[in-house]
């Protein structure tokens, strides 16, 4: 009996210890997978007063392309996530109190809301306080604590960088104390940009100084894949299924961005990029699409309510909905391949086109430059 009892209590005691050591482990190494997803964050900082119309323009038929970038990197051979901010500065219209500054958008991987609010940019005359606005966009946005995550402020402008009551300089030193860099994008001439502080700022922070002519129209190669490209990226909106009480206006959102991008000029190559961007693993719309929804651990479809659901999909039994979810998927994934493999033909077309063509500074084009070089030191690398 003794020998029994003494078995029972060993094996008992083993059994113990594993369940002990076996389960804090899967949640290590959960922790851990968590800890190492690649993360970057920008914050973009425009100054909109009278003089940046041109600028504005620049942005918002640029944003897919800078965005894209990050479709080619990996660190540690995953692909990160992207989030982006958006304020403006420098209008007359905007709050005195408040330094003539706005946070348009926090850190989102809301692209489209992104693009949105880019579109809706209005300018008027106004005084440009760099020093305060990146005072704000250092304390005022959810930035990550890890040191592997490549943050990053990009401010535009052209007024001298020293205007304001809040000192540049120590705003700079302050945001790279976080590891936040301060890039500076002087809007004129290199000689004026260094005398009005706005490569000063960059120094003290890490980043770059960088000029642009903001009233440049932006020129995309056009490339024999182009048409395909934008036309499949208006396929893809086909396989999106709303729900909830965002779907619709995510829906719609979605719609208006691809009308947004149409309504610029071809040579921009928005309407290009954003399609490529929609097949790339940073365009996420779980907060409305099923589709994204669904890959989230944290998602319960039976929560759900009938009427929240796509009308389609009201009258069907839950096999019978994930069926639909699933073919909608994969729907997605074979027209994204298609995007993607587009793609890498129209990127080599362009490669050897651009060895012919000397170009100009622009948003984009200086914007991508930093981002290669600086990521690179957060160990990123790209394709």
């Amino acid at each position: 009996m003794k020998t029994k009892a003494l078995s029972r209590l060993l094996i008992a005691s083993v059994a113990t210890l594993v369940f002990a050591v076996t389960l804090p482990a899967k949640d290590a190494d959960a922790t851990v997978k968590e800890a190492k997803k690649p993360l970057v964050q920008i914050a973009i900082l425009l100054d909109t007063s009278g003089s940046m119309e041109g600028l504005i323009g620049q942005a918002k038929s640029q944003l897919w392309k800078i965005v894209n970038e990050f479709a080619k990197a990996k660190q540690n051979g995953v692909s990160p996530e992207v989030q982006v901010a958006l304020y403006e500065y420098g209008k007359s219209s905007l709050s005195a109190s408040s330094g003539w500054i706005r946070q348009i958008q926090p850190l989102t991987t809301d692209l489209d809301k992104i693009s949105e609010e880019l579109f809706a940019l209005r300018t008027n005359g106004g005084d440009e306080y760099c020093g305060w606005v990146i005072r704000e966009a250092a304390n005022g946005l959810a930035w990550s604590p890890a040191a592997d995550v490549y943050k990053v402020i990009f401010i535009a402008g052209n007024e001298p960088f020293t205007q304001g009551p809040v000192n540049y300089a120590e705003s700079c030193k302050a945001a790279i104390t976080k590891g936040i860099i301060v890039n500076t994008i002087h809007c004129g001439d290199e000689t004026t940009g260094i005398n009005t502080k706005w490569k000063d700022g960059a120094l003290l922070a890490d980043g770059n100084f960088m000029v642009i002519d903001q009233n440049r129209a932006v020129v995309s190669i056009e490339a024999p894949q182009d048409k395909e490209i934008a036309k499949l990226g208006v396929e893809l909106n086909k396989t999106y299924l709303a729900y909830g009480v965002t779907g619709r206006a995510g829906e719609s959102r979605q719609k208006l961005q691809d009308a947004n991008v149409l309504s610029l000029s071809p040579a921009s190559g928005a309407a290009v990029q954003r399609s490529v961007a929609k097949a790339s693993a940073n365009y996420q719309n779980a907060s409305w699409d099923l589709v994204d929804a669904v890959k989230k651990d944290s998602f319960e479809m039976e929560r759900l309510k009938t009427e929240e659901l796509p009308a389609e999909m009201q009258k069907m039994n839950s096999e019978e909905r994930k069926a639909y979810i699933d073919k909608n998927a994969k729907e997605r994934a074979d027209v994204q391949a298609k995007i993607n493999q587009l793609n890498r033909d129209r990127e080599q077309y362009v490669a050897q086109k651009m060895k012919e063509v000397a170009g100009t500074n622009t948003l984009d084009s200086v914007m991508i430059s930093a981002i290669r070089e600086q990521s690179a030191k957060r160990n990123f690398k790209f394709e």
